[in-house]
C-alpha cells in the first residue's frame, strides 16, 4: 500500500470518526463551562516598546535613527547622556522591539509575574543572546492607557526559523492589581456568553432551562436564568448565594447540558493535509468531476454517467441533502489522495454546495 494511499485512508477515517462523534454529540452530556464563559472575564492585552541589548552584531541600531534615539534616551536615564547621536552609529548590538503580554481572564495581583514576548520592529537580523532593558507596558487603548508593569530579562528564541521574535520567561512584573468584575452589583446577576461555536437560540434556551431546573429550589417561584439572545444568558444570583457568588458561579458552570448545538464547520490545512469536521455538515445534490473520476451526490440522473461515475445516495425518503460523510466514503472507496479530497471540498465550498463554515489555513 503506497504512502499516498495510506494518507488518504487516514484522513478519510478522521472524517468518518469526527462525523460519528458529531452524531453522538447530540446525545452527549457536557458541562456549561465547556460552552459558556462569564461576561466580564476577559484577557487584557499589554504592549510597550523597549531595547534589546547584547546582540552579536545582529541588531538594527547602526542603520535606524529611532533605535539610536531610544538608546540615547536610555543612556541619559542612566546618567550617561550622549551629546551627538553619531557617537552611537556603530551600535549593531541593539534592537528596538515591540513588547507584548496578556493578563489572564482570571485577573492578576501586584507583584505576580507573566511571560512577555518581544518582536523586532526595524529589521534586526536576530535577537539571539539579547537581553531586554527594563521597559514599561500598558493597556493599548489610546487615551485610556493604564500602566501595568515592567518587563526585562533574557530573550529566548522559541523558533529557529523566526530569529526576530522571542520570549522572556516571567519577564513581566505586574505593578498594579487587575481585578475583573463579572458580577452586576445593581441587579445581583451574572451573564453567561455562549461561545461562537455553539451560539444559537436553541443552545441559549437549553442553557437557561437546565440552570432553572438545577436551582429550582433556590429560585422559588421565579426563573433565575433567561436567554437574552443566541449568545447571552442572564442569571440572577439566589439569595442563598448573595454572600458567596463565586460558589454559585462554580455550581452553575458544573451544570450538565445534553444537547449543545454545534455549528457545522470544516477546517482544512493543505500543508499538513489534515481536515477536521464538526457538527452535521451537509451537501446539496451535485455532480463532481475531478481529474479522472466523477462523483454524484444526491439524486443523479437515471442511467448514470460515463467513466468512473460513483453515485452517492442517501436513504430512501431522505431529503435532498447528504452528509459530507457519504462523499468521503465514496472517495475512500476510490482511494482518492488526500490533496484531491481537499481540492474537492474546497470547490464544494466555492460553489455553495457545502453547508458549513469553511476555514482553510
Amino acid at each position: 500500500m503506497s504512502a499516498r494511499f495510506s494518507q488518504s485512508v487516514i484522513v478519510c477515517l478522521l472524517f468518518l470518526g469526527m462525523l460519528t462523534c458529531s452524531q453522538q454529540e447530540l446525545q452527549a452530556r457536557t458541562r456549561v463551562e465547556n460552552i459558556c464563559s462569564v461576561y466580564g472575564m476577559r484577557e487584557i492585552k499589554l504592549t510597550g516598546m523597549g531595547l534589546v541589548v547584547g546582540l552579536d552584531g545582529t541588531g538594527d541600531g547602526a542603520k535606524n535613527l529611532p533605535t539610536i534615539r531610544s538608546l540615547a534616551a536610555a543612556l541619559k536615564h542612566l546618567n550617561n547622556p550622549v551629546v551627538d547621536l553619531k557617537d552611537l552609529a556603530a551600535a549593531n548590538n541593539v534592537a528596538l522591539v515591540m513588547i507584548e503580554a496578556t493578563i489572564p481572564a482570571s485577573g492578576i495581583r501586584k507583584g505576580q509575574k507573566l511571560d512577555c514576548f518581544v518582536s523586532s520592529m526595524l529589521g534586526a537580523k536576530s535577537l539571539r543572546g539579547g537581553r531586554l532593558l527594563v521597559a514599561p507596558v500598558a493597556t493599548p487603548e489610546i487615551g485610556n492607557e493604564v500602566f501595568a508593569g515592567l518587563c526585562s530579562g533574557a530573550v529566548i528564541l522559541e523558533d529557529e526559523l523566526s530569529l526576530a521574535t522571542g520570549k522572556i520567561i516571567n519577564g513581566l512584573v505586574i505593578e498594579r492589581d487587575f481585578e475583573l468584575s463579572f458580577i452586576d452589583r445593581r441587579t445581583r446577576s451574572i451573564t453567561l456568553l455562549v461561545d461562537k461555536r455553539h451560539a444559537g437560540f436553541h443552545t441559549a434556551s437549553e442553557v437557561a432551562r437546565v440552570i432553572n431546573a438545577e436551582f429550582s429550589f433556590e429560585a422559588g417561584n421565579r426563573q433565575l436564568a433567561i436567554a437574552q439572545g443566541p449568545g447571552r444568558v442572564f442569571i440572577r444570583i439566589p439569595r442563598q448565594y448573595i454572600e458567596s457568588p463565586v460558589e454559585f458561579i462554580a455550581a452553575v458552570m458544573e451544570v450538565g447540558i445534553d444537547r449543545p448545538h454545534q455549528q457545522a464547520r470544516v477546517v482544512v490545512n493543505p500543508k499538513s493535509q489534515t481536515v477536521v469536521v464538526t457538527g452535521e455538515v451537509e451537501i446539496s445534490p451535485v455532480v463532481i468531476s475531478h481529474k479522472n473520476l466523477t462523483v454524484g451526490i444526491g439524486n443523479p440522473a437515471e442511467g448514470g454517467l460515463p467513466g468512473g461515475f460513483v453515485p452517492v445516495n442517501g436513504q430512501p425518503g431522505q431529503q435532498n441533502t447528504q452528509r459530507l460523510q457519504e462523499l468521503v466514503e465514496a472517495l475512500n472507496q476510490l482511494r482518492v489522495p488526500t490533496e484531491d479530497v481537499i481540492s474537492i471540498i474546497r470547490e464544494l465550498h466555492r460553489s455553495g454546495k457545502l453547508h458549513a463554515e469553511y476555514d482553510e489555513h
